[in-house]
């Protein structure tokens, strides 16, 4: 990827989740967004990568995006960050659903974020956007110079987050829909938690929740 951006993804997890690896290529610095499940697979795509890990940055609290947070943290020794209403549902098993799958996952995140904080990890800018619906602190990383968005279980290509969990609401998940196709440029590439990547001007013109 160009910007000095290299992104790899893997599919982890009993529900097909997409994690995200994201280095850099000028420092060999690395991140790595929703750590699903399977922490062996992660450890031998950041030594395929040669990167250098830093943080771990979560999109949402649920079980199928935090499974091997921990374990990641712990090896790599990195902090984990997460918006700042989500702590609850990382510390209850029964929020994140965990204990319903699984074994049971409840951890404090290292950093905790606040709306349209802007932070540096692995040598990038990174805007996080508070963006409702699917949970109460579910958020979206914003790399504007690389004109990407990972946006977790807010926007998918050409669908949307479900809403039937506790702390979902349809009616902020669409304002967080809103928010994110009116304020980002229609050239952002959008890396969602699960399926496919996007746009966001596609998004605009056939997504039926936007």
């Amino acid at each position: 990827m160009s910007d000095g951006m290299m992104l790899r993804q893997a599919v982890l997890g009993p529900i097909g989740t997409n994690v995200y690896f994201v280095k850099n290529t000028e420092t060999d610095e690395m991140f790595i967004v929703d750590p699903a499940d399977n922490a062996p697979v992660i450890r031998e795509m950041v030594r395929r990568m040669e990167g250098v890990p830093k943080a771990v940055l979560l999109t949402h609290g649920h079980f199928d995006h935090i499974s091997a947070a921990e374990e990641i943290r712990d090896e790599y020794h990195i902090p984990v960050l997460a918006f700042r209403k989500e702590a609850e549902m990382l510390r209850d098993p029964a929020l994140n659903m965990s204990s319903h799958y699984g074994p049971s996952v409840s951890f404090e995140a290292d950093r905790y974020l606040d709306d349209n904080e802007i932070f540096e990890c692995a040598g990038f800018q990174i805007q996080v956007f508070h963006t409702p619906g699917h949970t109460k602190g579910g958020c979206c990383y914003y790399l504007a110079e690389q004109k990407t968005l990972f946006s977790g279980d807010t926007l998918f290509c050409g669908s949307a987050g479900r809403t039937d969990f506790a702390g979902g609401s349809m009616s902020e998940l669409k304002t967080s829909l809103r928010f994110l196709t009116s304020h980002l440029p229609e050239s952002t590439v959008v890396y969602p938690g699960h399926e496919s990547a996007t746009t966001i001007g596609d998004e605009l013109r056939y997504n039926p929740f936007v």
